[in-house]
């Protein structure tokens, strides 16, 4: 059998950075993904691209921050729709990603890996499938979200899925899949990259009844919650009026997330049982924050949406925000044998990462040229230092769909400062002490706040970044 390293890369839609059960939560249980983190390393300042998924999706395939794919919210998003009665309005947002992009699955594909995904995509439709896109196997890439994620599934994902049972629940068949890709690989002796792509943890949630069941009694035995139980957020300018939650309190949540982590155990125990386990590299990641405002809909279990779905506490913000809620991940990497079994690392790293560090794990030639803004993890890994990389950035030129506003951050070792577009005021915040992102230090640290604004000037400069306008239908 060829001897070059396996890849599993599990993706989680909406996944919050406090949702993993080694975060101590009250409620949520994930013993599969706590038993990862005991077996790999993990990143406490890891970073998605975007608060949205699509960018950060495209990200990770195409090593590039979000502004230089154009995909610079979920593709859907339609500013004159979303935005015709606000201050500013956002550029056009790509539908798809572009085919001359080399994807991380073609360039492993070009150097003999086999490459699959199961789930979701979000990165186009029709030509821009990933079937185009470098992935030889490709099943249930509906073009958003699962519609619904009992069997009989939507039309979409039974497209290229074509099985299933009644009542059978679709995280449970998209294991299924990754763990038939993985065998055939196998027994063909080819490496692989899988791709296994949740549509959890998006809204509409729904989840097991049993589980359900479990978690509304869980609930009920625990003390309450102290109020208050949602904080209104946004800019300066603008605040929201929709409440970003304080506390995890959503019974189906907890359920499908349970199943979630359940599969994540089926899938890396059946790496085991084939005797391939020592010569797989684990990467488990999240797309965005979870979402955390309140909404009006209701799901199946009659459970109303004004629960929202989780909290990001003692994160600000979730989903969609430039806050630390809206794109501070859960990330742990298992590479059996180097990495040190427990470890954590608080280096800042970012989902643009993922293409260089991939390519040198399977001793292959970087492509800078490609993953441009990525850097390759093998150094921290292997706990050999630090990363030769000053800042990251974050542009979103639009108000999205959760309350959150429009404008650009960096951070910059532990500084990190956000640039508010509506009123151009900005703020700035030392991560190292305040997590929560509660203290404004941009009066008290002048210079520091005009040293990070410039840079972030320079960055929005040198990618091009698009800009906003002004609303010409508001006067």
């Amino acid at each position: 059998p060829d001897a070059r390293p396996n890849f599993l890369f599990i993706l989680i839609d909406d996944m919050g950075w406090m949702d993993a059960g080694y975060q101590e939560s009250r409620l949520y249980e994930t013993p599969n993904i706590d038993r990862l983190a005991a077996e790999g390393v993990r990143f406490n300042n890891a970073y998605a691209a975007s608060p949205y998924c699509s960018p950060t999706r495209a990200s990770i395939q195409t090593g590039k921050y979000p502004v230089r794919t154009g995909i610079n919210c979920f593709i859907g998003y339609l500013p004159w729709f979303y935005e015709w009665d606000r201050k500013l309005m956002g550029p056009p947002n790509k539908w798809f990603m572009d085919l001359e992009e080399v994807t991380l699955a073609e360039a492993l594909r070009e150097a003999g890996y086999a490459t699959g995904i199961i789930g979701k995509w979000h990165l186009g439709t029709g030509v821009h499938y990933p079937e185009h896109q470098g992935y030889e196997v490709a099943v249930a890439n509906t073009f958003a979200q699962a519609g619904t994620y009992f069997y009989p599934y939507s039309a979409e994902v039974m497209a290229d899925l074509k099985v299933g049972e009644e009542g059978e629940y679709l995280p449970d068949r998209l294991a299924e899949e990754t763990m038939k890709f993985i065998s055939k690989c196998r027994d063909e002796g080819r490496p692989f990259f899988a791709f296994h792509s949740h549509y959890a943890m998006h809204s509409d949630l729904d989840a097991k009844d049993e589980l359900v069941a479990k978690y509304e009694a869980k609930l009920a035995g625990m003390p309450p919650f102290e109020e208050p139980r949602f904080v209104e957020e946004g800019s300066p300018a603008h605040a929201s009026g929709m409440g970003v939650a304080q506390w995890q309190e959503n019974p189906v949540f907890a359920a499908m997330l349970e199943s979630v982590d359940e599969n994540v155990g089926r899938i890396l125990d059946h790496l085991e049982d084939l005797g391939i386990e020592d010569n797989t590299i684990v990467i488990f990641f999240s797309d965005n924050g979870g979402q955390a405002t309140r909404g009006t809909a209701v799901w199946r279990h009659g459970v109303p949406r004004t629960v929202h779905d989780t909290s990001n506490v003692p994160l600000r913000g979730g989903k969609g925000y430039l806050f630390e809620g809206g794109i501070r991940e859960p990330m742990i990497i298992k590479w059996p044998g180097v990495t040190r079994q427990g470890s954590e690392c608080d280096v800042s790293v970012v989902s643009t990462d993922f293409y260089p560090t991939m390519l040198e794990l399977a001793q292959l030639p970087p492509r800078p040229e490609q993953h441009l803004d990525g850097v390759s993890l093998v150094p921290l890994l292997r706990g050999q230092g630090a990363l030769d990389r000053e800042a990251l950035f974050w542009h979103l030129p639009y108000y999205g769909t959760n309350g959150d506003f429009p404008g650009s951050a960096v951070r910059c070792g532990d500084y990190k400062l956000i640039e508010f577009f509506e009123d151009e005021s900005v703020v700035l915040y030392d991560l190292g002490s305040d997590i929560g992102e509660s203290r404004d230090l941009s009066e008290a640290m002048p210079e520091k706040t005009a040293e990070l604004l410039r840079m972030l000037h320079d960055w929005r400069e040198s990618v091009n970044a698009p800009r906003m306008r002004p609303n010409p239908i508001r006067r």
